[in-house]
């Protein structure tokens, strides 16, 4: 159809209506597709004003239902979704058991009554009962093409679970990450990053790092077209427009964008890295048909002996290597993919069509290889072969770099020496987004100096500013130099250090935070308490800030015997647990702070609570096995350091304490 319509039932009417206002609105839109218009697809897209709304699929399926009926089944339809059978994708039965060696911990999925649950158990003798934790898994995220992994919400707060389904091969394993020691068991947080690429755009709590109000399920039509109210309400005005001829400049259609900026949306997904935000921006400052480095940069790092590596969401950065890309001014991703319709049901001859556009032999349009090795194949299984990953186990991945293979380019080869970080989408990214991409890398992903010594570099060659202040912090902050910290906060202008606005992505915030630790550091306690107040107010729902400050307050209270200070402790660490009664880390200050006050049962308590949520907790179980010691029970006492020191051999203070206790 030429037109789109709000209503079917008014179909007729909007005909008519269309008519009378067809002048002013080919006044309005009247600017067809050339080269001279792209810079115009820049900046007179309606749906990238302020006042644009996202509405949601709903409103899109009304006109829309057979793109929608087909989308629903791509793996964007199915990205993400609340656990249940009809999600899920894994086989699971009582054998299904993962096993970390490093915590000693032994998790089982298992499905009942239709909700699907994690239990996570040890075997190991102890003090306390055997350890049993079960959780009720909340969302699964993934299409199930590749993989399921699994989402548990506390209260809004989301954090990934402990095991993924590895649909391919039916393997249930680890999620990336926290495989060889690195398992962060239910405490992984599920930011404003990760959900708004695997996800239609959430309710985000501001002040947050992982709190949402509400959780969409699965990426949307608005994710591709941009926010719909201004052209749904041009729809029921009547106010459409002849796409045969013109570009409704009140919607995205992907399609009608220029190459660069095709790449830039898909890019933002489908481009997995390091990704930087400009100064002021944030995830959901993006609209399709912007430049995607107007608000973000994403940098990938360069290896030696690392072409044919790559990661799973690849797919841009790859094409973009290819010589059909490089001699081609068409190519695209929709060159090849329908958003609308998944991969797995389109006809393998579509893509061949595409393939065969350039590359046609003048006889018979077959493939110039060997009878012998084509062997009825399609292009992309030769020239785009698949692969296994570098940074996902258990999947394999089509690898977009077209070209001629050999069998070895589809084994990842060993990582080499790194050589530097490249912005893929950006070919001049400014010296303060450098400088954010490497102090990104080192605490994200590689903890390498080099990554250091280059964002100072860069920072010196920006200088210090306003918008570099941060940067400057974050950097001393990691090279643990407080005196530089201090010495910045004292030299800046009051009007850096006075932020009151709450920002998606808490840098004011940290910033405050860090120089707070710093203080902190340095026993400089009455500027570091002023410092932690300044973040937890800019940041109140990141619950560490509280939970570090709260621990200052106690070692300060101490040190000063000031009973307010542990009251005022006790308050943060409350407000926190109110908030995510699972926040692990705040039961054992709380628990501490108790006990100083000689309140033994309710120290005793919040410690095996700290303990019925992580076993592991080997400031808890010291904690414990101390308070047991001023209580007399120190047969028990020795059995629990013992235990300490069975999961850490040389824990100081455990070592201190059972040798106090053995020779008595």
């Amino acid at each position: 159809m030429m037109y789109s319509f709000f209503k079917k039932s008014y179909s007729l009417f909007f005909i008519l209506f269309f008519c009378v206002i067809a002048c002013d609105s080919k006044q309005e839109y009247s600017q067809i597709e050339t080269d001279s218009d792209n810079k115009a697809h820049k900046k007179n897209y309606l749906n990238h004003h302020d006042s644009a709304k996202y509405l949601g699929k709903e409103a899109c399926i009304v006109c829309h239902q057979n793109q929608w009926h087909t989308f629903q089944h791509t793996g964007m339809g199915q990205s993400f979704g609340k656990a249940n059978t009809s999600k899920s994708k894994s086989q699971l039965n009582h054998n299904s058991v993962l096993k970390d060696p490093h915590l000693h911990l032994n998790y089982h999925p298992f499905w009942k009554d239709s909700l699907l649950y994690l239990k996570e158990f040890s075997n190991k003798k102890t003090v306390l009962k055997k350890h049993k934790r079960v959780e009720k898994i909340d969302y699964i995220v993934g299409s199930g093409q590749h993989t399921n992994s699994h989402i548990l919400n506390t209260n809004g707060y989301l954090t990934q679970v402990p095991f993924t389904y590895y649909t391919q091969d039916g393997t249930l394993d680890f999620p990336p990450g926290f495989e060889n020691g690195n398992n962060t068991r239910f405490s992984r947080k599920i930011g404003l990053e990760c959900m708004s690429c695997h996800n239609a755009l959430p309710d985000f709590v501001l002040g947050s790092e992982n709190k949402y109000k509400k959780i969409p399920e699965g990426i949307d039509c608005e994710r591709c077209h941009g926010p719909g109210s201004i052209h749904v309400e041009r729809m029921k005005l009547g106010k459409g427009v002849d796409i045969s001829k013109e570009i409704d400049f009140s919607i995205v259609n992907p399609k009608k964008l220029p190459r660069d900026l095709q790449f830039d949306l898909c890019s933002r997904c489908h481009l997995q890295g390091n990704m930087v935000l400009k100064n002021g921006r944030n995830f959901y400052d993006f609209k399709p048909g912007m430049p995607l480095s107007e608000v973000i940069d994403i940098f990938l790092p360069n290896y030696e002996n690392s072409d044919n590596q790559f990661i799973m969401a690849s797919h841009v950065d790859r094409l973009k290597m290819s010589s059909c890309f490089q001699k081609s001014e068409d190519l695209s991703c929709l060159s090849c993919h329908n958003p609308h319709i998944s991969v797995q049901q389109k006809n393998r001859k579509e893509y061949d069509q595409t393939c065969l556009n350039c590359h046609q032999d003048s006889k018979n349009n077959t493939c110039s290889a060997p009878k012998e090795l084509r062997n009825n194949k399609s292009c992309f299984e030769c020239h785009m072969p698949k692969s296994g990953s570098s940074d996902i186990p258990h999947v394999s991945i089509t690898d977009h770099k077209i070209g001629i293979h050999s069998p070895k380019d589809s084994t990842n080869t060993k990582q080499g020496a790194f050589i530097d970080l490249y912005c893929v989408n950006n070919e001049n990214p400014d010296d303060l987004t450098l400088s954010k991409a490497y102090l990104q890398q080192f605490e994200r992903f590689e903890s390498l100096p080099i990554l250091l010594k280059k964002a100072g570099e860069k920072l010196q060659k920006f200088g210090l500013n306003e918008h570099s202040f941060s940067s400057y912090v974050h950097l001393a902050y990691l090279q643990k130099n407080y005196p530089k910290i201090i010495n910045l906060a004292a030299k800046t202008p009051n009007k850096w250090l006075t932020q009151t606005k709450a920002t998606y992505d808490n840098d004011d915030a940290w910033t405050f935070y860090r120089i707070a630790i710093a203080y902190q550091k340095t026993q400089q306690f009455s500027l570091a308490d002023s410092y932690y107040q300044k973040a937890v107010v800019l940041a109140p729902f990141v619950l560490d800030f509280k939970v570090k400050w709260a621990e200052m307050k106690i070692r300060f209270g101490i040190q000063q015997k000031n009973i307010q200070m542990i009251s005022d402790a006790q308050k943060l660490l409350l407000e926190v647990l109110k908030e995510n009664p699972k926040y692990e880390i705040a039961y054992t200050p709380l628990a501490y702070s108790y006990s100083l006050e000689a309140n033994y049962t309710l120290a005793e308590e919040h410690y095996k609570k700290a303990l019925e949520l992580n076993p592991n907790n080997i400031n808890a179980k010291t904690n414990l096995a101390g308070l047991w010691v001023v209580q007399g029970k120190k047969k028990l006492a020795k059995q629990l350091l013992k235990e300490v020191l069975a999961y850490q051999k040389d824990y100081p203070l455990a070592l201190q304490m059972l040798k106090s206790l053995e020779l008595e």
